[in-house]
């Protein structure tokens, strides 16, 4: 028999998709299993024991890894007024350009792209003098690293809502809603932002996975942040520095999860809506597309015998039942013909 040609653009076979998720897996699972082996090690070679993952929590310690704590929350709020900040001013932007400006769409992706063609340090030596009024307004809280991160994280989170942005009619869901006197304000947050939630949803993870990752922007504008507290503990505490960059590891994967269940739970709830909407249309439609009853009065003119004199009672057979319709109250209908009232046209 000759071989059968898979066509183009088919879906590869279940192997191929088990070898290739092999693949994937092993570069991801061999460093990770390297850094737990390390945390494991004991004070003797050879032997391992969770005696540096209990140190972590040990209250005589609290001091040495108090820069720790204090770098993780930082860098928590900081991910945190990134996501606000990059959300605020992105999406709105980005849904004004689609629906009211296309033409506008090449130079806001151009200035969205563009830093991520600068190195940090650069963009770091250029916000320097920025900051310096940012510190006088706001103060030097960590917080205020939002502002330099937001540009940062602008490539990643552009391309995450413009990806779901271009699978979405825009302009006809806003002038459907607009037509039906919504205002802008829910034409928004009502029509819109729930047809992009997705690519929120993952801009917004990005920005979280950036934040906790990033280190010369925080190093250089002297901040204390996951990253630098990672360092400066590194030095004297090797183990508690990759422990908690495991942790990191694992939160960034926990928020995919929840990208997935969320992606999910949507198609799922869409699905259902559809579903449950296209029953009572389809009915409606049958009721709409079958033809209408006729009544009995109205197939009673055409019945009824052509006019001419009433038959006299007792001179036939034509004498026993007078032509009537029944209408719909039950009541005999007048065969006479109906005279037109005065006035009228003859």
């Amino acid at each position: 028999m000759a071989a059968v040609k898979r066509p183009v653009g088919a879906a590869p076979s279940p192997l191929v998709r088990w070898i290739v998720l092999g693949i994937v897996g092993a570069l991801f699972a061999i460093p990770i299993l390297a850094m737990i082996e390390f945390t494991l090690r004991g004070a003797v070679a050879g032997t391992y024991d969770l005696g540096h993952w209990a140190a972590v929590l040990d209250p005589e310690k609290e001091r040495a890894y108090r820069v720790l704590f204090q770098g993780l929350g930082n860098s928590l709020v900081l991910a945190a007024a990134t996501v606000v900040i990059v959300l605020v001013f992105l999406v709105p932007a980005m849904v004004i350009v689609a629906v009211g400006a296309p033409r506008l769409r090449r130079a806001l992706e151009f200035v969205c792209i563009i830093p991520i063609t600068v190195p940090a340090i650069v963009l770091v030596v250029g916000l320097a003098p920025v900051y310096s009024v940012v510190v006088r307004v706001f103060g030097s809280a960590p917080w205020t690293l939002a502002f330099a991160y937001g540009i940062t994280v602008l490539p990643y989170a552009y391309r995450a809502i413009q990806s779901n942005l271009a699978g979405v009619d825009v302009v006809t869901l806003s002038e459907a809603a607009r037509s039906l006197g919504a205002s802008w304000g829910s034409v928004f947050f009502r029509v819109i932002v729930p047809n992009i939630r997705r690519g929120i949803l993952v801009a917004s993870i990005i920005t979280v996975a950036v934040v906790l990752g990033e280190y010369t922007i925080a190093s250089l504008l002297n901040r204390n942040t996951l990253q630098t507290a990672l360092v400066q503990v590194s030095k004297s505490d090797p183990y508690v520095a990759v422990i908690f960059a495991l942790l990191a590891l694992a939160l960034v994967f926990v928020l995919l999860l929840v990208i997935g269940r969320v992606s999910t739970a949507g198609r799922r709830g869409r699905r259902a809506r559809g579903g449950r909407a296209l029953r009572p249309a389809r009915v409606v439609g049958a009721a709409v597309a079958a033809p209408a009853p006729v009544s009995e009065p109205a197939r009673a003119p055409a019945a009824a015998p052509a006019a001419g004199p009433a038959p006299t009672p007792g001179l036939g057979p034509a004498s026993s039942a007078a032509p009537t319709a029944a209408g719909p109250s039950g009541l005999a209908a007048s065969s006479s013909p109906v005279r037109p009232s005065e006035g009228s046209a003859p």
